[in-house]
């Protein structure tokens, strides 16, 4: 994806769906993350699984990890819309999925309203890594839900990508233009 060219190296970007202002896969998240139907994001990761399993463009990857949430977040929402994702991709593509790879040191802001800048800003230094030797000269599936500006993709990927020898790819349900 173009949003992270000259920010941080990537083997590949994907996504499944386009998001836009008030179509199906708008209401589609919306049920995901905010009306408790997390059936949904491991459903998409079991489809959307089978198409990159089958894909010559994406390469092999050794692992899926999600973006995580703040615990205060996700023990209000009872769980990571981005984990349900993943581990349907990790269930249809055969792939070990680790949660705990990352942590979410502070509890920011929603993106949504913010503008771009202040969207890399926000996220700049929420992120931790858990443990290197989980990702040390692995090729790394990093999954989210939604795309916008990147901001929290980019947060999460420089600190895999900070271990030597490792690799980072994104996949997310959906792109937001």
């Amino acid at each position: 994806m173009e949003r992270f060219w000259g920010r941080m190296h990537l083997q590949s970007a994907t996504s499944l769906y386009y998001f836009g202002k008030e179509n199906r896969v708008q209401q589609l998240i919306h049920r995901l993350k905010y009306k408790g139907q997390k059936r949904i994001g491991e459903r998409l990761g079991l489809q959307y699984g089978e198409t990159l399993r089958k894909s010559p463009s994406i390469p092999k990857v050794d692992l899926i990890t999600s973006v995580p949430l703040h615990r205060r977040k996700e023990k209000k929402r009872g769980y990571n819309q981005s984990e349900c994702f993943g581990k349907g991709l990790a269930k249809s593509m055969n792939l070990p999925f680790k949660a705990n790879i990352l942590k979410r040191t502070i509890n920011t802001k929603t993106q949504t309203a913010k503008s771009n800048p202040d969207r890399f800003e926000n996220v700049e230094r929420a992120f931790q890594l858990f443990d290197t030797k989980d990702v040390a000269g692995k090729h790394v599936l990093l999954v989210d839900d939604v795309v916008t500006t990147g901001a929290t993709l980019e947060a999460c990927g420089k600190q895999i990508l900070s271990v030597p020898g490792t690799k980072l790819s994104i996949a997310t349900i959906a792109f937001a233009r």
